[in-house]
């Protein structure tokens, strides 16, 4: 699968190559703050397939926090692209940066349901963890 995508003002492009290791929803706190307040919908991509084809992104790492992840976005019109965990070999890619967000579908799980509010969705039936799933 060939996925691109990329930033509102179009300073910064992408392409995502490989298939999806995850589809979710994530309603992590840190999320809400990005999204506006609604849960984030991603895909978890491989690293080796993701590149900038256009542009780079400016990144933020929280100093305070042990294992913190690094969030890149486009420093002019703010998009959120990509959040990368350390050790971990794939990207997590926000959905509504993609050219095309219906190839997400729909997704397989909501993550960090501890921090879901009350105005948030979660399908019935679907998988639900309070932090990450089990590996």
């Amino acid at each position: 699968m060939k996925l691109e995508g990329g930033c509102y003002c179009g300073a910064l492009r992408y392409v995502a190559e490989g298939e999806p290791m995850m589809k979710a929803q994530c309603h992590c706190r840190e999320c809400q703050y990005i999204s506006g307040g609604s849960p984030n919908m991603f895909l978890l991509m491989p690293l080796k397939g993701f590149s900038y084809s256009k542009g780079t992104p400016k990144q933020f790492t929280r100093s305070d926090l042990e294992g913190a992840v690094t969030r890149e976005f486009c420093a002019d019109c703010g998009t959120h692209i990509v959040t990368r965990r350390p050790k971990l070999p794939a990207v997590i890619l926000k959905v509504g940066t993609l050219d095309d967000p219906n190839l997400f579908g729909s997704p397989q799980m909501a993550v960090f349901t501890v921090d879901k509010q009350a105005f948030h969705h979660i399908p019935d039936g679907m998988l639900a963890f309070e932090r990450l799933p089990p590996r």
